[in-house]
C-alpha cells in the first residue's frame, strides 16, 4: 500500500508540475499568449481548491483506496484524450481533471499515512519520504516531457504523445491498488465521518482553532512561492537565459531535484536543529539567494551552440532555492496533522489542499502578469514579499503549537 501511495504521488507530481512545460509548449504549439497560457494553472488549482472542500467530506465514506483508484481513472482518461484531440481546450480539460484527481488523491494519501503509522515520528518520516518522492516525480517528469520536445521545431505537437505513457502508468497503479489492502476503520472512529453532514462539520470545526489559521496561512504562502518558481522557471530559462525549449525544461528539473534532495535529507538536519529554527534559516536563505543570483540573469546573450557546459551560471544557481524550500511544506503539514485525531485527518487535509491550491493559483497568476508586463527577473524578485510574510506566519505558528502543547514532529525524532 505504501508503494502504491508513493507511485500515485509521483504520477500526480509529473502531471501537476508539467504545467510550466505545457505553458511553454502551448505558446509554441497552439499560438497563445502568456496570460492565456497561465489559465492552465487556474484550471488546475481552482479545481483542486473547489473539489477538496467537497470531496474531503465524502471520501472517508466512499473509501480511500477506491477513491484513489477513481482519481487515477479520471486522470488516465484525460491523458488519453490529449493525443486523440490535441488542442488548448483539451489541455484545459486535462488540467481540470488533474486538479480533481489530485484533490481526491492527496486527501486519501495523507489520511492513509495516518492509518499506516502508529506514532508521530513514523507519521513524519513517511510524510517526508512521500513528499520527497513527489519531487522525484517532478524531476523525472521534466526529463520525460523534454524527451518528447523537438528543440529544432518547438511548435511540433509530437510532445503530446507523452500522455500515452502517463495513461499507462495510471492503469498500472490502479491494478496495484486493486490488490492492496488498507484498514480504514479508524477513519470512522468515535462517530466521525459517518455521514456527509458529519464530515462537513468536521472540516468547519477546524476553523475554531487558532493553530489552523496560522498553519493555513503558512501553507498558502509557501505554495505561492513554490509555484511561482516551479511553473515559470522553464519560461524564464527560455526567454531570460536564452536556452532552447528542451534544455529550458531540463534545467528546470534541477529545482525539483534540489527539493527532493532537501526533503529526503531533512531528517538528518532536524535531529540536531529545531524545526522552527531550520525553517526560518531556509526562508532567509531563499531571500538571500534571490537577491544575489538574479542579477546574474541580466543581459544574457543567446549562444548558437549552448550546452550544459557553457550555459549561464544563473541557470544552475536559481534552482538551488529548491534545497531551501524543501523542508517547509512537509514539516508544517506533519506538525498540523499529527496534532489531530486520525478521523479528522481527511478534513484537515482538505483544508491544506484548498489553501495550497489557492496559493499556487495566485503565485502563478501574479508571476505571469509581472512576467508579461516587465520580465522574468522582476517576476522572481516579487517572491521576496511572500518570503517576508511567511517568516511572520511561522512565528505565530510556533507560538500556537507551544500554547496548544503540541509535540512537534521531525523526520528523525519528536522535538518539544
Amino acid at each position: 500500500m505504501i508503494i502504491a501511495l508513493a507511485l500515485i504521488y509521483m504520477i500526480f507530481a509529473t502531471l501537476l508540475n508539467s504545467v510550466g512545460t505545457v505553458i511553454l509548449q502551448s505558446i509554441a504549439t497552439f499560438g497563445i499568449d502568456k496570460p492565456e497560457a497561465s489559465a492552465l494553472e487556474r484550471y488546475k488549482d481552482l479545481t483542486i481548491a473547489f473539489a477538496s472542500f467537497l470531496v474531503a467530506s465524502f471520501l472517508p465514506m466512499f473509501g480511500y483506496r477506491r477513491s484513489m483508484m477513481l482519481a487515477l481513472a479520471i486522470v488516465g482518461g484525460a491523458c488519453v484524450l490529449m493525443p486523440l484531440y490535441p488542442s488548448f481546450v483539451t489541455t484545459r480539460l486535462l488540467f481540470a481533471c488533474v486538479g480533481l484527481g489530485f484533490a481526491m488523491a492527496k486527501v486519501c494519501v495523507y489520511s492513509s499515512i495516518g492509518l499506516l503509522t502508529t506514532n508521530r515520528v513514523a507519521h513524519s518520516r513517511l510524510t517526508n519520504t512521500i513528499e520527497g518522492l513527489f519531487m522525484v516525480g517532478v524531476l523525472g517528469g521534466n526529463w520525460l516531457f523534454s524527451a518528447f520536445v523537438d528543440s529544432a521545431n518547438p511548435g511540433n505537437p509530437d510532445w503530446i504523445h507523452v500522455y500515452w505513457l502517463l495513461a499507462g502508468a495510471c492503469a498500472l497503479v490502479i491494478v496495484l491498488l486493486a490488490g492492496s489492502r488498507l484498514d480504514e476503520s479508524q477513519a470512522h472512529a468515535h462517530g466521525h465521518n459517518n455521514s456527509f453532514a458529519d464530515s462537513l462539520m468536521e472540516m468547519l470545526r477546524l476553523f475554531v482553532r487558532p493553530l489552523v489559521y496560522v498553519f493555513l496561512a503558512s501553507a498558502f504562502l509557501y505554495v505561492l512561492i513554490e509555484q511561482s518558481f516551479g511553473t515559470w522557471l522553464p519560461t524564464f530559462n527560455n526567454e531570460i537565459l536564452k536556452l532552447p525549449n528542451a534544455m529550458s525544461i531540463q534545467f528546470a528539473s534541477i529545482l525539483a531535484g534540489m527539493t527532493a534532495l532537501g526533503r529526503l535529507g531533512a531528517g538528518i538536519v532536524l535531529k540536531r536543529v529545531r524545526w522552527h529554527t531550520l525553517l526560518n534559516i531556509c526562508v532567509v536563505g531563499m531571500g538571500v539567494l534571490v537577491v544575489l543570483v538574479l542579477p546574474l540573469a541580466r543581459g544574457v546573450v543567446a549562444q548558437p551552440h549552448v550546452s550544459w557546459l557553457n550555459a549561464p551560471m544563473a541557470a544552475y544557481l536559481i534552482p538551488l532555492i529548491g534545497l531551501l524550500m524543501a523542508p517547509i511544506y512537509p514539516v508544517i503539514n506533519s506538525v498540523a496533522l499529527s496534532s489531530l485525531p486520525k478521523p479528522m485527518h481527511a478534513a484537515m487535509t482538505g483544508l491544506i489542499v484548498v489553501f495550497s491550491a489557492l496559493g499556487g493559483t495566485m503565485g502563478s497568476y501574479i508571476t505571469a502578469r509581472v512576467f508579461a508586463s516587465f520580465d522574468g527577473i522582476h517576476a522572481f524578485y516579487f517572491s521576496l514579499l511572500p518570503m517576508t510574510l511567511i517568516l511572520i506566519t511561522l512565528f505565530f505558528f510556533k507560538r500556537e503549537t507551544d500554547r496548544a502543547a503540541v509535540v512537534v514532529v521531525s523526520p528523525g525524532e519528536a522535538l518539544p
